[in-house]
């Protein structure tokens, strides 16, 4: 019998956090939700696998022998996916009430709309913006870098790619959603062959989101549920993260999440980029990995 809902969790080495994500789930779960909970462990060597058997015998837990990232990781749950409706969800998140069935239900009544997320806060209850943003085209990339955004945060023009121009309690479409809360309509997942495994960690939501679009479909950000994201938990790059990693952990995800940046660039914006505007750009790319791994290593 088909699910109405797969949940896919991917983790490495957030045991505490994955616990309380499940316990969340578990606990805002109804007795009429029928949910399929699939946790792909990417060889974490904290217990998480052992933790997760014990305490949830009944989620559908995936054991990769080797941490493959975010997007290899949830590529690995495609073929275990029983249901037309699929929520991506990072494990260092806190479920709320029903957002879950709300966001499900939003996306069941709207054809046309291939992934939605709900409203996403960070522990101090600020917003976080990756929830509801642009696409990180050249101009409104060096608006975000360089703090215009912040500066004019109602202008579209300026605030593009953190989109606070949109209101947070209002349901908007918008051209892209964070992995954090990723749910999608499976047949759209499909056309656009799922996560783009050129990404390692960081950017394949976008991309996901750039390829959905392409192929017509819309995209939401859906504010009437919510949940808690203690961003950077796994990768330490974030002051909300619950718990404290290496610096080789820190130098490792700064080091991908720029990479992201490039692959980004040179797949969507390259071509249509003239010579010296190009060269200009992998510059601004390649001198902020350089400023971000200097202040990890001096920290």
């Amino acid at each position: 019998m088909a699910n109405e809902l797969s949940i896919v969790i991917v983790s490495f080495n957030v045991k505490k956090l994955l616990l309380d994500c499940l316990e969340s789930i578990y606990k805002n779960k109804k007795d009429t939700n029928n949910w399929q909970i699939i946790v792909v462990d990417n060889a974490s060597t904290d217990g998480s696998v052992e933790a997760v058997e014990k305490k949830f015998p009944k989620v559908n837990l995936i054991k990769s022998p080797k941490n493959l990232g975010y997007a290899r990781g949830n590529n690995l749950a495609v073929s275990v996916i029983n249901s037309d409706y699929v929520l991506f969800l990072n494990p260092d998140t806190i479920i709320k009430g029903d957002v879950i069935q709300k966001t499900l239900n939003f996306l069941k009544e709207n054809p046309k709309v291939g992934a939605v997320t709900c409203k996403v806060l960070l522990p101090d209850g600020k917003l976080d913006y990756s929830c509801k943003r642009g696409f990180p085209a050249p101009w409104s990339a060096f608006c975000y870098f360089t703090g215009l955004a912040k500066v004019f945060p109602n202008s579209k023009f300026f605030a593009g790619y953190t989109a606070t121009y949109l209101d947070s309690d209002t349901t908007n479409e918008v051209e892209c959603i964070s992995g954090t809360f990723f749910m999608v309509r499976r047949l759209a997942a499909r056309e656009v062959g799922w996560w783009d495994e050129d990404y390692f960690w960081n950017g394949e939501d976008i991309e996901f989101c750039f390829r959905l679009r392409e192929k017509g479909w819309k995209i939401y950000y859906y504010p009437k549920g919510e949940i808690v994201h203690f961003k950077g938990s796994s990768s330490g790059l974030w002051k909300s993260a619950k718990v404290s990693v290496s610096k080789e952990v820190k130098l490792r995800s700064a080091k991908a999440g720029i990479e992201a940046m490039r692959i980004f660039y040179e797949k969507h914006y390259l071509k249509n980029t003239p010579f010296v505007f190009r060269k200009i750009v992998l510059l601004g790319i390649n001198l902020l990995e350089k400023v971000r791994l200097l202040k990890i290593k001096l920290s």
